[in-house]
């Protein structure tokens, strides 16, 4: 069976932000769009805030000054420099890789012949944040889908290590045009189940084309 992992950093703007100016550790930071207009990367403690994703800055202005939020201009440049550097780290440890994003990248595990993945894994990462200075997380999986799911809890929660199974539908959503509440209504709850639903099941209801 092919095993894939997803290596992805962790708020990658606001950790490459982080790697040249420590004193943001520790602190609610956000990093805003071109225009200065939308927030584009938040660390955990803006997340904490309830700061979202996309969010206008000048909806949260309030907040930014009560909690004393960093608020960083995005500098493209710079997150383009470090991807390169995460990138290259994660290429020469496995056979084969594929860059995903400018911070998501596929590693095809199937020929590393390693006596334990999930320490080698641990060593990797320990070896990204060492070098780079960014913080990754990894997620493993028979396929590319199942290892960005595992991604997803190994970020959401540090006892998930490398099964994804159950994963409720809900989340996240098959497909953003998806009525995410529509899901729960059908019985293919786990990721498990809903690998081996068949097509015209998901098609019918919400007209997906071919």
């Amino acid at each position: 069976m092919p095993t894939y992992a997803l290596a992805d950093c962790n708020n990658f703007y606001v950790s490459c932000e982080r790697v040249f100016d420590p004193r943001l550790e520790g602190v609610p930071v956000v990093v805003l769009s071109n225009n200065d207009g939308c927030v584009v990367a938040r660390s955990n403690e803006a997340k904490a805030l309830g700061i979202a994703m996309g969010e206008p800055v000048f909806k949260i202005r309030q907040m930014i000054e009560r909690e004393r939020v960093r608020v960083l201009s995005s500098n493209y440049v710079l997150y383009g420099d470090m991807s390169n550097r995460v990138m290259s780290v994660l290429a020469d440890a496995v056979p084969a890789s594929e860059v995903y994003s400018i911070d998501e990248c596929f590693l095809d595990l199937d020929n590393l012949a390693v006596p334990d993945l999930t320490e080698w894994l641990r060593v990797l990462r320990s070896r990204v944040r060492q070098w780079t200075g960014i913080p990754i997380s990894i997620g493993v999986g028979p396929t590319k889908t199942l290892a960005k799911v595992a991604n997803r809890l190994a970020k959401k929660s540090p006892r998930h290590r490398r099964r994804a199974w159950p994963v409720p539908a809900t989340e996240p959503p098959a497909r953003e045009a998806t009525p995410p509440q529509r899901l729960p209504q059908q019985p293919y709850t786990p990721a498990s189940r809903l690998e081996n639903a068949k097509r015209h099941i998901w098609k019918t209801p919400w007209d997906w084309p071919d």
